[in-house]
């Protein structure tokens, strides 16, 4: 059993015994904040934002979005990390803070193992490997050709340090030998504008933010990350199948609270996530986006984070990727 399972359990088992008064008929009493530890505009902000509204429907409660982006989600998370365990404020976030940040950081202000109560994973998403449409190549064996004509030379932009996208860079340069200059951006959204606009020649980006402009041909997909091809671009080949072997990356936004949070509050916030994620017109604008729902919650959630934690630590140790 990984630290984040044994975690819930002694969170959830606390909160019973010393909830107080809290209770799921009475949550949320007031607005609840929902911290986005990036910026708005990309993928995290856009799942938490259709999450924020129809939570707010379905409780009569406003749930407003605060996006708090710095140091790799770590600014966000721990603001959340240290407010009061009452269920009103959340933390919806991709990997990094709670998967991925331990392994990069040396000096974390929190400890994601103790730090929270995991909820639900909300979302996962297809990683998208795409250049700008002046790159002459079309697809990943010819982009490693050029990488390796052109060592050094080609920047590969992310929405950040540490993030899902730097590291399935990291992880096409250790698979194939390339060297590709790491370009860190302060969110995804900066990044991709600077990719439009040619100032960066290629990313790993999630599929919500990459969806619409390979639709407006503003740029090209030439893979996706994860184990099978996306729904959403069907004739684009994954990065395994062009070529690169046993090359897997995916992103996931995750909805966890403060540790110590009652169980009666959690508990109601899984229910509420669950029915959320059955709506049809939730799952219709997910499959728009490129995203499937989560469906994960409770102990076997809390076991998943794990799971990632010790996946991506050993990419990072074996890739030799650090933040500067």
């Amino acid at each position: 059993m990984g630290p984040f399972s044994r975690r819930a359990i002694l969170v959830a088992f606390s909160a019973f015994l010393f909830g107080g008064t809290a209770t799921a008929q009475d949550y949320p009493s007031r607005p609840v904040k929902i911290v986005v530890p990036f910026p708005a505009g990309g993928s995290n902000d856009i799942i938490a934002r259709i999450l924020a509204q129809k939570l707010g429907e379905r409780t009569g409660q406003t749930f407003l979005i605060e996006n708090r982006a710095g140091a790799g989600g770590n600014i966000g998370a721990d603001a959340v990390a240290t407010s009061e365990p009452d269920g009103h404020t959340l933390l919806l976030t991709a990997p990094p803070p709670l998967t991925i940040n331990a392994a990069l950081y040396k000096n974390l202000p929190y400890d994601p193992a103790k730090a929270f109560a995991p909820v639900a994973l909300v979302a996962s998403v297809p990683i998208v490997l795409a250049v700008h449409p002046s790159v002459e190549a079309s697809n990943v064996r010819e982009l490693i050709a050029l990488a390796k004509a052109k060592p050094g030379t080609i920047n590969f932009g992310s929405s950040g340090n540490g993030s899902t996208n730097h590291l399935a860079g990291e992880l096409l340069k250790t698979m194939t030998g390339i060297n590709i200059v790491h370009l860190p951006y302060r969110g995804a959204a900066p990044a991709m504008n600077d990719l439009i606009a040619g100032h960066i020649p290629m990313m790993f980006d999630n599929i919500p933010a990459v969806l619409p402009q390979v639709q407006a041909k503003t740029i090209k997909a030439i893979a996706v990350a994860g184990a099978k091809r996306a729904s959403a671009l069907p004739d684009v080949p994954t990065v395994a199948e062009s070529g690169v072997p046993g090359f897997e990356a995916s992103a996931w936004f995750a909805l966890v609270a403060p540790a110590k949070t009652p169980a009666p509050v959690l508990a109601k916030l899984e229910s509420e996530v669950d029915a959320i994620l059955k709506m049809p017109d939730v799952q219709k604008r997910f499959t728009e986006l490129g995203a499937e729902p989560g469906n994960i919650s409770g102990t076997a959630f809390a076991q998943f984070l794990s799971e990632e934690t010790a996946k991506w630590t050993k990419i990072i140790q074996s890739s030799g990727a650090t933040v500067n």
